[in-house]
């Protein structure tokens, strides 16, 4: 069965080039021109992954996003943005975004973002399903519910992206271990992924906020000065 993807782009060139690219590798595409009536074509039909632009009139991207998000919905989200200030970029992620892509991009890359992607997001339901994966799980004073995406921490609950939630499975499964950036980007994102280690620095960053009592000075997810992570079991007593 063809993977549908939902086109959320204002601009009509690039719109309709994105939905020929896609149809021309064997995708289905459905095309909307604004954020209200993405979330309506969002709520009517299943789709596989969501290519959402930012800077649009009305509802803009990141709003698009805080919506699918908030209706329970993982759908992969690549977002396309114009801009290529750190801010945007961070929101975007923070809002449940899996990838971006900074225009002007090329076809190539655009593809091989929506190829790896797919195949990260099949890899990571397979990895959910394992019998060996629990449901839920306490990293000291945070709670993890799988299920639901939840974590609870300080008396307040977040929701999580499903990269987050793969973070925190792999300080569960490795607690006060010094995880190289390599290994948690190969592990959460893929081999294949063709970001850098920035996406993983800002991805630590919004979990920090979910986690932390203080997130400007982190107690639990402790920064290993040219390594990469390690989540402090001696911060949790």
């Amino acid at each position: 069965m063809k993977k549908k993807i939902l086109v959320v782009e204002d601009d009509e060139n690039i719109r309709t080039g994105l939905i020929d690219v896609l149809e021309s590798e064997g995708f289905e595409a459905e095309a909307a021109a604004d954020g209200i009536i993405a979330l309506k074509v969002f709520e009517r039909d299943q789709f596989d992954m969501v290519l959402l632009d930012l800077m649009m009139p009305g509802k803009s991207g990141y709003d698009v996003a805080r919506d699918i998000r908030a209706s329970g919905s993982q759908v992969p989200i690549i977002m396309l943005t114009a801009k290529s200030e750190e801010i945007d970029k961070v929101l975007g992620l923070e809002l449940g975004a899996d990838d971006y892509v900074t225009k002007p991009f090329g076809v190539r890359e655009l593809l091989a973002r929506v190829s790896a992607l797919f195949r990260r997001s099949k890899a990571m339901e397979s990895s959910a399903s394992e019998e060996d994966e629990p449901a839920t799980f306490q990293l000291g004073p945070v709670e993890v519910d799988a299920l639901r995406y939840e974590v609870r921490a300080h008396g307040e609950s977040h929701s999580l992206t499903p990269r987050e939630l793969k973070l925190l499975r792999l300080f569960y499964a490795r607690p006060d271990e010094a995880l190289s950036r390599d290994f948690l980007l190969n592990e959460a994102w893929g081999v294949d992924y063709l970001g850098t280690t920035r996406t993983l620095d800002q991805h630590i960053a919004q979990l920090r906020k979910k986690v932390e009592q203080d997130p400007s000075i982190p107690s639990l997810i402790a920064t290993v000065h040219g390594v990469g992570y390690r989540w402090m079991i001696d911060a949790e007593n």
